[in-house]
């Protein structure tokens, strides 16, 4: 049975959201405070493409926000160059500041929806997604941006994904829901979770690391790997 997404968030409602957290998302410690083990996922993700590819020359970095996912990068193999894709222009910009102050590279932005912009083939050494796939809709549109992502990226490279994912079995998805709401009650209270679990419903349509990873064997793939998971966050990747 196909999905209804008619009551998610449009693209116009998540652009103007991110519009006005440009300053929050500038900061890793408050840019994903409600991701679980968000500073390590970035940090084992980047660490094995400076393990697969040290001599990267070239990263995309999709759903940008203000670059902190490029910055760790750029920590590990100095001197890429980066495109940043993002929906919202304050937040490219707030990224392009702070990546060209740390890279000699080029630095290039695209204000578009990764589901529309037209990226040339086999460019990139990288392509990182963080937080950001889940506001992906039904089965047509992961296989098209997992397609045109694959075909951007140089043979060798890799694409690797930090996101909010689901279970394929309805009990271990509640199972983690509960666990991840009792986290962000840990963090700010009972309405708190209540708040961010509702904002997760109207906003995100994420999938799990099974179908994630197998559409990625499916688009071309050689090899994939789950680098980490806990509860329902995971980083993981495919080496094309």
């Amino acid at each position: 049975m196909k999905e209804d997404y008619s009551s998610k968030s449009t693209v116009e409602e998540i652009r103007t959201r991110f519009d006005n957290d440009v300053e929050r998302f500038s900061n890793l410690e408050t840019a994903q405070q409600t991701v679980i083990d968000a500073q390590y996922c970035l940090e084992i993700i980047t660490e094995a493409v400076s393990y697969l590819t040290p001599k990267a020359k070239s990263l995309l970095d999709i759903g940008c926000g203000a670059g902190n996912y490029s910055l760790k990068m750029l920590r590990k193999i100095p001197q890429l160059s980066c495109t940043l894709i993002d929906l919202s222009l304050p937040m490219l910009l707030k990224a392009q500041e702070r990546i060209t102050k740390e890279t000699g590279g080029t630095v290039n932005i695209f204000q578009s929806d990764i589901r529309e912009v037209d990226l040339p083939e086999e460019e990139y050494c990288v392509a990182m997604a963080g937080s950001v796939l889940h506001h992906l809709r039904d089965d047509s549109e992961w296989e098209l941006v997992f397609n045109k992502i694959y075909r951007a990226l140089k043979p060798g490279a890799s694409f690797w994904i930090c996101d909010l994912v689901v279970h394929d079995v309805p009990a271990i998805q509640q199972l983690f829901k509960d666990n991840y709401g009792d986290f962000l009650e840990g963090l700010g209270g009972k309405d708190y979770r209540e708040k961010v679990l509702a904002y997760i419903e109207r906003e995100d349509s994420p999938r799990s690391v099974n179908f994630q990873m197998d559409l990625m064997k499916k688009v071309g793939f050689r090899h994939v790997e789950l680098l980490h998971k806990n509860a329902c966050f995971a980083a993981f990747g495919g080496i094309k």
